[in-house]
């Protein structure tokens, strides 16, 4: 399952990311992911959720971070979630159309049962139809 948490930058998204991911991390019995573009947020997570500086890997396109991510799923049989702050920057796809990698976070994440929430700095007007119904919060 994949849901979004959308608005334009400076809204408040990472805050309510952080939120999430923090009272999530007290039920789940698996392990929980949080990507993000720097390790800025680490004294704000929850110390039995696992940072991922995704800079560190030298990503160049969003299959490059697909990859990334079923690598990191391959490696993890408990992985339960995986959080994406600042989706579009770490996944290579500010400007472009996001709904063809979503598609396949979907599959991958029914595949081998993990739930993907993102942060996408896009107002939801701006955000293609076919992904509306994943929106959670929209700021």
């Amino acid at each position: 399952m994949v849901q979004l948490i959308v608005g334009e930058k400076g809204k408040g998204k990472t805050k309510e990311l952080l939120d999430k991911v923090n009272s999530e991390v007290k039920k789940a019995s698996g392990t929980i992911c949080y990507l993000d573009k720097s390790t800025k947020h680490m004294f704000e997570l929850n110390n039995k959720v696992r940072l991922i500086d995704v800079s560190d890997y030298m990503l160049s396109d969003s299959d490059e971070f697909v990859g990334f991510i079923a690598g990191i799923i391959s490696q993890d049989h408990d992985l339960e979630q995986m959080y994406f702050d600042s989706f579009l920057k770490i996944s290579n796809l500010e400007g472009k159309d996001i709904t063809e990698t979503l598609e396949k976070l979907e599959k991958i994440g029914e595949k081998f049962d993990v739930q993907f929430v993102l942060s996408v700095s896009m107002n939801e007007k701006d955000l293609p139809s076919s992904v509306k119904d994943k929106i959670i919060i929209s700021l």
